[in-house]
């Protein structure tokens, strides 16, 4: 018997398993990259007016409804809160009722029917970022490529996708209790594959109050990651 051709044997499936060990590692590890890389974000464009908007010094708000029909409703109080909420962490005081309040600071938000959107991705190598092997987001929804896996560019065949997208608004005004005079507007949209208010309120008014009060008529798109982290850039 040939040892040596036995311990050559051995040695070298030793490196194969070491090889393929650290190849599946690689892999995991840029999948794991990849994913961290698509993480989903949230933008919205804001724009905002203001006119003598008091510092906090104590003033009171309360938040009402724009529709009256929607004043005392569930769905609006949740919003209401949201709305409260950021009042409150710029140094404002919410009241216990509407009279009572030194700023009436109404809400109105909505979101429309969709319409459909139609794209179409390229095919063979460089056919654009819309083609890749694990797929991820990016603009309006979730891209793929042509198969779950490993990747091959000369095989990819070009796509066409339809899909829906919603427009999504919230709008914030706020008006001195005593004199009506009114103080500040703000407006915050977005478009996105959701159209659910429960998903979309909370980061609109994110959006809208970020950098509170803002610079008055400008606008901005603010982009709100999931790690909370917040990027601000002007429109021109």
């Amino acid at each position: 018997m040939d040892t040596s051709k036995m311990t050559s044997t051995s040695a070298s499936s030793g490196r194969t398993s070491a090889f393929g060990r650290t190849s599946r590692l690689m892999l995991a590890g840029a999948i794991a990259v990849g994913l961290a890389a698509c993480a989903p974000s949230f933008k919205a464009d804001v724009s905002r007016f203001q006119a003598q908007l008091p510092a906090p010094q104590g003033q009171t708000f309360a938040v009402v409804a724009e529709d009256p029909a929607l004043q005392g409703g569930l769905e609006f109080s949740q919003y209401a809160d949201y709305v409260a909420a950021e009042m409150a962490a710029q140094g404002y005081t919410r009241a216990a009722s509407p009279e009572m309040a030194d700023l009436l600071v109404s809400l109105d938000y909505g979101v429309d029917n969709g319409r459909e959107r139609i794209r179409t991705n390229g095919a063979g190598f460089g056919a654009g970022p819309f083609i890749g092997p694990w797929g991820g987001f990016g603009g309006f929804g979730f891209r793929r490529g042509w198969a779950y896996g490993f990747y091959d560019p000369w095989l990819a065949a070009p796509q066409v996708r339809s899909y829906t997208v919603y427009t999504s608004e919230v709008e914030v005004k706020i008006d001195s209790a005593a004199t009506g005079e009114r103080l500040f507007e703000g407006e915050a949209q977005a478009v996105s594959r959701s159209g659910r208010l429960q998903q979309l309120v909370p980061n609109l008014v994110d959006a809208l109050f970020t950098d509170f009060p803002g610079n008055s008529g400008e606008v901005l798109r603010i982009t709100i990651k999931d790690d909370g982290e917040t990027k601000v850039r002007e429109i021109d």
